[in-house]
């Protein structure tokens, strides 16, 4: 019987080695890999080309809801979940726009998150009870036609950026993160600043946040 490859991402070793360990004895799993990065996520679905990711939602440098919308861009029938201890309307909703389908917290039981891997690998969804009134019973994801996502105002890099400003990242530590000029972070600063109409690093931050792209915390 050939075994569902799994990867987990997370940026907590101990959560990602005992989680690994659990499903592992599982006879129809296999952890092929585990990232502690939204990027380093990215660059092992390429490799291994998993059926399932475990994905956390917020995590240093790229968070699990822009990793998710990259890998599901190039590989859209690998399926999604999200772990998370956060029950915020806008981490559930940002992850199932990204298209994740299934939302299990950390505090739930390793037999929900069966269920969760069972009926999302069937191809329907599942939503953990505390955030399920958010997803509509797990059968929608909710529209507003009002609210613009950042992830459509802005640019990928720009993403990257807004992410490590809000970190406490310096423009040289950002250039050198991401292998651009301090020149290009400081038009990537720019281009932020007018995109969203703010105009200075502590405004950029409470975005940032509201928009569940970084937790940091002023």
């Amino acid at each position: 019987m050939k075994k569902i490859k799994i990867i987990i991402v997370d940026d907590h070793s101990i959560l990602q080695h005992g989680l690994a360990k659990s499903l592992e004895m599982e006879d129809n799993f296999k952890v092929v890999a585990r990232a502690d990065s939204g990027f380093a996520a990215i660059e092992l679905v390429n490799h291994y080309l998993p059926d399932l990711v475990i994905m956390d939602v917020s995590m240093p440098g790229l968070n699990g809801m822009e990793a998710t919308k990259r890998i599901l861009k190039k590989n859209p029938e690998i399926k999604v979940i999200a772990l998370s201890m956060h029950v915020e309307k806008i981490y559930v909703t940002g992850m199932m726009n990204a298209g994740a389908p299934g939302y299990v917290l950390k505090s739930c039981s390793f037999k929900e998150l069966l269920d969760c891997i069972k009926i999302v690998l069937s191809g329907d969804y599942f939503f953990c009870k505390e955030v399920r009134h958010i997803a509509k019973n797990g059968k929608h994801f909710p529209k507003d036609s009002k609210r613009v996502s950042v992830f459509s105002l802005l640019s990928k890099r720009e993403i990257e950026v807004l992410q490590l400003i809000t970190e406490g990242y310096k423009s040289k530590a950002i250039g050198e993160k991401l292998n651009i000029s301090v020149k290009t972070v400081d038009i990537h600063r720019t281009h932020l600043k007018t995109k969203l109409n703010i105009h200075s690093t502590a405004e950029l931050t409470k975005f940032a946040i509201s928009e569940g792209v970084t937790t940091s915390l002023l």
